[in-house]
């Protein structure tokens, strides 16, 4: 059997998963001396002197050591681990595998020598995984504090590499609330000023930029009576130059290559002179190359583009970009420029939390990142030119596909587009493609009725899949039965009602659908009502009110007839004009809608109940009958299943708005917030949060129209946009007070508070910090009053009330324990570090922040251990440890390089030693 030892938390051994039983804390410390030293001697006196350290030592030290061996064996051997007496003391043999820490140790040099960046993130990223908490945890010894203390250095130096590594793959943080803080505390600190100035350049805010130099040049001379620096001076001339060299930041120096192609068509044949067509645009090498493939719905434009694509992969080595453009949608509007750009730099490998607030700052980070790739990006489905222009890369080494049903003159005109207008197959092609899906010898045997079939699906290849697919069905059968189906629905329906009557591909859908069995059609009229692009097994099951086991039998009829694709394991969706049909055959059924948008809704409750279940719980009442959610066992799960539903859930929350279902609207967003929070996704909790809004106002309900106004303050606060969030935070906090809804009032003074301390005004803060705190106590609130608390005290601090800070930050600390909130111990720890070295108790300062940056790097929080680094730094320098100042000083500056925080990188370059920082 396999022993598991953990010392990157608590102190423990696991067969299987399950606990072996140490034993008492002293136990324990012994196990974690002879686990530190796997396979290696240990001798008593070493044992004793790390095991009791300064504390009063047993009277026979060495038969306590005995003991304690004796005590261990007890629990291990039966596991298979011996400890074995050598003449110079004891020996623990094990796999130094099984023991976190020396595996820790082993992927970070792994990793270290990898030569390829994305192995190495791989194996830091499983390096840091390991930790479960503080080294050795509860176990108080000298020598284990001042090895918990070096590990914990040791890890974050680790973790700064991994975000070094992840900055070289094209991730990015730009982060303007807290850089804007920073520097509103610190008004005369010209390099923050100059990084600050650099951050809002690079969002696109150049302006801003311009008048935060006037304000920083005002200040100076008022307060100093002195003039900016040179290089401050010099970085002003260079924005009002738009000096290109101050974007170069954003290149990856290695870049992640999206495949986001779709899979090459099964069945293809025909499209000769296209193909050539394509070909020929291809070898166009002096500017991008831009291909549009135009014609009406159903001509095979994506079926075609796929294909050279396909056969062209070698030309574009450095990724594939797809997006479906919506532009023909029959659920809902085109996708906007914006999202299919922010879709092309998550693709890109840049996380939500670095994308910039300003549109044409993501178009331009966009551009940045493709420069000089050999690169394709498709551009499926467009509406208009005016959608795809904003998506078109600005390097020659990038080939651009577009489809569309219209005609692209814009694109043609302004940006040297080669059109490519796509008409029916000819006879031959069309032939051909149904002889490559029912075999030569079946058209042969029937050559009239195949004529009939052809004329039919007059040179559609969307129509020839489908009636392929339908005779595919029955091989056994002649044509002629399906000829006769076809001939019949021909004089039954009209033409499709979408302006193309080149042919009745209503009558196509109509045989097909009317061939499938009963439940099989009933599912494909539902699918027509589906919210986004896609659709999973469980949320098609809700829709319909059917047991899976069945929906999964119908959808495989559905694969075999070609009216759905199933483009991933168990996701499926259809052509648009499909499901325009399929949407038709569904007529109005609220019934299914309502479950369909429950379904989503619940499950996404489900998922945050997970990802945060000290948070107050929303009513959201039961879903309807016949909707069956999902539940998550781990916060993975929860995870990735909002992840892969986010851009469905967003259209869940627009079909709910044009039903009239307005608490599920803003339920959606309350879903989405922890989500949103952890992956700093802002940009769409703004947009979420808007509808919640204006949903809440429909309802009526005065609590859920303050909720919501909080909920978008606090969005909008992450986008930087302060002066809007103060006001929604005040129309909230109002709203509360008629209300008498004293929890809503407590939040929104909470949450105001924080907005002023991002604004660097603690006074203001505080004013509002103390009342919030005053009400979470009588509500009896014990989490958010302990965040009350650590609030309080931090701007007491901060405004040098020490003492009133420390009383008010311990009882925090208590209360945060006592409830296992982990972000709140940290926060609390470090402002307890500020209190202790602004009173002079420096020593005890570096106990707290070091406690502080570990427990920040277990939640993985790598942001915020910028701020806490600075603070040590200011520690060490105070106790005349000026080469440790430094070296955590450059810690933090590689920290803040790697998340591209250019504004607290300016700060902690004036810290450090001129011309050595770069």
């Amino acid at each position: 059997m396999t022993v598991r030892f953990r010392l990157l938390g608590d102190v423990e051994a696991r067969v299987h998963d399950s606990p072996i039983a140490i034993g008492y804390a002293q136990l324990r410390a012994v196990l974690a001396v002879l686990l530190v030293e796997a396979n290696q001697v240990v001798s008593v006196e070493k044992l004793v002197d790390r095991v009791w350290s300064d504390r009063p030592l047993p009277r026979r030290p060495r038969a306590a050591v005995q003991h304690s061996m004796t005590m261990l064996r007890g629990a291990l051997t039966p596991a298979g681990v011996t400890i074995t007496r050598r003449s110079t003391g004891y020996q623990l043999s094990v796999d130094p595998e099984s023991v976190d820490l020396h595996r820790f140790r082993r992927l970070v040099e792994d990793g270290r020598a990898a030569g390829d960046d994305g192995r190495a993130a791989a194996l830091l990223e499983e390096a840091l995984r390991l930790w479960a908490g503080e080294p050795f945890a509860g176990l108080d010894t000298a020598w284990l504090d001042s090895l918990r203390a070096t590990l914990i250095q040791h890890r974050h130096a680790v973790r700064l590499e991994l975000v070094d590594i992840q900055l070289r793959l094209g991730l990015h943080a730009a982060l303007l609330p807290d850089l804007s803080a920073w520097a509103a505390g610190n008004p005369l600190d010209e390099r923050l000023a100059g990084q600050l100035m650099l951050a809002l350049y690079n969002c696109g805010r150049p302006a801003d930029a311009l008048e935060h130099y006037q304000e920083v040049r005002r200040r100076l001379a008022d307060e100093l009576g002195t003039d900016p620096s040179p290089p401050l001076r010099q970085l002003h001339e260079r924005i009002l130059a738009t000096d290109p060299a101050l974007t170069a930041f954003v290149r990856p120096h290695t870049a992640v290559v999206p495949q986001q192609l779709p899979a090459r068509p099964r069945l293809f044949s025909g499209r000769g002179r296209e193909l050539a067509d394509l070909d020929a645009a291809l070898g166009e090498d002096d500017a991008v190359v831009i291909s549009a493939v135009g014609g009406l719905g159903g001509m095979g434009k994506t079926w075609l583009a796929v294909q050279w694509a396909h056969q062209h992969l070698d030309r574009f080595s450095d990724g594939q970009l797809y997006v479906n453009l919506r532009g023909f949608d029959p659920a809902g509007q085109p996708m906007s420029a914006a999202t299919a750009i922010r879709g092309f730099l998550d693709a890109l490998g840049v996380a939500p939390s670095a994308v910039p607030v300003d549109v044409d700052a993501q178009a331009g980070l966009y551009r940045s990142l493709v420069a000089d790739r050999k690169m394709l990006v498709f551009l499926d489905n467009a509406s208009d030119s005016a959608q795809v222009v904003p998506l078109l890369p600005g390097s020659s080494a990038c080939v651009v596909l577009v489809t569309s049903r219209r005609q692209l003159n814009g694109l043609v005109a302004a940006h040297g587009a080669r059109a490519l207008n796509l008409d029916r197959l000819g006879d031959d092609e069309a032939r051909r493609l149904l002889a490559t899906h029912l075999g030569e010898d079946r058209l042969v045997a029937e050559p009239g009725v195949t004529a009939e079939l052809l004329t039919c699906c007059g040179g559609l290849p969307l129509a020839i899949s489908i009636v392929a697919a339908r005779a595919g069905t029955h091989p056994g059968f002649p044509l002629s039965v399906l000829a006769d189906e076809l001939r019949e629905q021909n004089d039954l329906l009209d033409a499709l009602d979408a302006g193309e009557d080149l042919v009745s591909l209503r009558a196509v859908f109509s045989c097909s659908c009317n061939a499938l069995p009963a439940e099989a059609a009933t599912v494909f009229a539902a699918l027509g009502l589906a919210p986004g692009t896609d659709i999973g097994l469980p949320a098609t099951a809700s829709l319909t009110a059917l047991p899976v086991a069945r929906v999964r039998t119908a959808l495989r009829e559905l694969e075999q007839a070609n009216l759905v694709g199933q483009h991933a394991p168990g996701r499926y969706r259809m052509h648009d004009l499909v499901r325009l049909y399929a949407g038709e055959r569904a007529q109005h059924d609220p019934a299914a809608v309502r479950r369909v948008v429950d379904f989503y809704v619940h499950t996404a409750f489900a998922a945050e109940r997970v990802l945060d279940p000290l948070r107050e719980p929303l009513a959201i009442g039961v879903p309807a009958q016949g909707c069956v959610p999902l539940g998550f066992e781990d916060e993975t799960a929860a995870t990735e299943w909002l992840a892969t539903e986010f851009a469905n859930l967003l259209a869940v929350q627009e079909l709910a708005a044009g039903q009239g279902l307005h608490d599920q609207v803003w339920h959606v967003g309350w879903t989405l917030n922890t989500f949103f929070r952890r992956r700093g996704d802002y940009h769409d909790a703004v947009t979420v949060w808007r509808a919640g809004v204006a949903a809440a106002d429909h309802t009526g309900d005065r609590i859920a129209q303050a909720q919501t106004r909080r909920l978008l303050g606090d969005a909008c606060s992450g986008l930087g946009l302060q002066s809007e969030a103060l006001r929604h935070l005040g129309d909230a906090l109002r709203i509360s007070e008629q209300a008498g809804d004293v929890p809503g009032q407590a939040h929104a003074h909470h949450l105001t508070a924080s907005i002023w301390e991002d604004l660097g005004d603690d006074r203001r803060a505080l004013e509002h910090a103390t009342p919030a705190l005053r009400l979470f106590q009588d509500l009896g609130m014990a989490v958010w009053e302990a965040w009350g608390y650590t609030q309080v005290g931090w701007h007491q601090a901060r405004l040098g009330l020490y003492e009133q800070a420390r009383v008010h930050c311990e009882a925090a600390l208590v209360m945060a324990r006592r409830h296992q909130e982990r972000e709140l111990e940290a926060t609390t720890v470090d402002s307890l570090g500020y209190i202790a070295h602004h009173t002079g108790h420096h020593a005890e300062a570096l106990d707290l922040y070091g406690l502080a940056l570990g427990l920040l790097r277990d939640l993985g929080y790598d942001h915020h251990e910028v701020a806490t680094l600075e603070r040590i730094g200011h520690t060490y320098r105070a106790l005349g440890h000026h080469d440790r100042a430094e070296t955590v000083w450059r810690q933090a500056l590689e920290l803040c390089q790697a998340q591209h925080r250019a504004e607290d990188a300016g700060r902690i370059r004036r810290l450090l030693t001129p011309g050595r920082a770069h």
